[in-house]
Order: C-alpha cells, then sequence, then structure tokens
C-alpha cells in the first residue's frame, strides 16, 4: 500500500480521499451490557469465542470483551462483513453517556466533552474524524495511546489535556458508549 499511495498523484489522491468518504457508515459492533463474557482465546489479533468443551463464560470485570458475532466467518473466511458483539461491564453504558456528553469522569471531576469537538451526535465535525459505532477495543486503545504519549497526530495535543484527566474506567466506559451509537 505504502509504494502505491507514494505513487499517487494529488488529483488521484483526493479523489480517493471523496469516494471513501462518501461511503456511508455501517453498525459494525452490537454493544451489550453484562456481569460476564464469552471465554476467549486469542488468534491473528482477534479474540475468538472459545467453542466445545472450553466454550463457557467468565466474569467480565473490568474490560471490554469483544468477539466476531460468526467465529468462522471471521476467522477463516475473514468476511469483511461478519460483524462483532462487544461485551462490556453493566453500568458503563451510563456511565460513558454521562463522561462523553457532560465531560463527567467516574471520579466526579470535569473534562472536556467529547461532543465538543466530535460533535452532538459524535458523527464528526469538520476535519474532528467520526466517533460514534466505532470499535470500543479500538477506541480504547486510541485513547489510551494519546494518553500515554504512544500516538502523535497532529491533533492529538488537543487531547491530552482531556485525557490526562480520564482514567482507565473512564477511557472503557466512553468506548463502550461510543461503540453503541449508530454511526
Amino acid at each position: 500500500m505504502a509504494y502505491f499511495a507514494k505513487n499517487l498523484t494529488d488529483e488521484e489522491i483526493q479523489q480517493a480521499a471523496s469516494f471513501f468518504s462518501s461511503i456511508k457508515a455501517t453498525p459494525w459492533v452490537k454493544v451489550v451490557e453484562s456481569e460476564t463474557a464469552p471465554k476467549v482465546r486469542s488468534q491473528a489479533g482477534l479474540f475468538l469465542a472459545l467453542e466445545g468443551d472450553q466454550a463457557g463464560t467468565e466474569p467480565i470485570g473490568d474490560r471490554i470483551v469483544e468477539v466476531p458475532e460468526n467465529t468462522h466467518d471471521a476467522e477463516f473466511l475473514r468476511n469483511s462483513h461478519s460483524g462483532f458483539i462487544a461485551y462490556v461491564p453493566k453500568g458503563s453504558l451510563n456511565s460513558g453517556r454521562s463522561l462523553v456528553a457532560q465531560g463527567t469522569t467516574s471520579g466526579g471531576a470535569t473534562v472536556t466533552a467529547c461532543t465538543v469537538c466530535h460533535g452532538p451526535t459524535l458523527r464528526g465535525l469538520g476535519p474532528v474524524p467520526r466517533l460514534a459505532g466505532r470499535s470500543p477495543s479500538y477506541i480504547a486503545r486510541q485513547l489510551f495511546d494519546m494518553k500515554e504519549g504512544n500516538r502523535n497526530g497532529a491533533w492529538t495535543p488537543l487531547m491530552k489535556p482531556v485525557l490526562a484527566g480520564l482514567n482507565e474506567k473512564d477511557i472503557l466506559n466512553a468506548s463502550a458508549y461510543i461503540a453503541s451509537l449508530q454511526p
């Protein structure tokens, strides 16, 4: 991809950007609040629900467990239309809504609400990207990386003051809520 992209003209880049930005986002992840989550195994960057004698559930604790709706389609066919189910702790959606919309953290402190920059529906605002409906694992990873200084995009410095006031539970709650929204 890098070789291909380096050889594009400015006009071709603009055409590609226009094409891809015109594609309507579709729901990809179903968020389910639960006290338990499927037991999983890690395979090629995915968590896959265990099957057979090893199948079952376990307490979710303070984590997001995101698994394909159809393990076979995701693992063997790499079906790009196979969605995911994200199990999140009970109460995380309401806590996330409070943080995202009003900037209220789990500890009661206040930070800039996500809606200020990402828009009232979190579907993006100008050059600020859409968050609604994205994978909660992806959102959490990006927030954590920005907070820890492992992500350094042009707009990352704007996120640093917000993220400085968030703990891991806040990041989990915000990610769960954002993922539950329609893209």
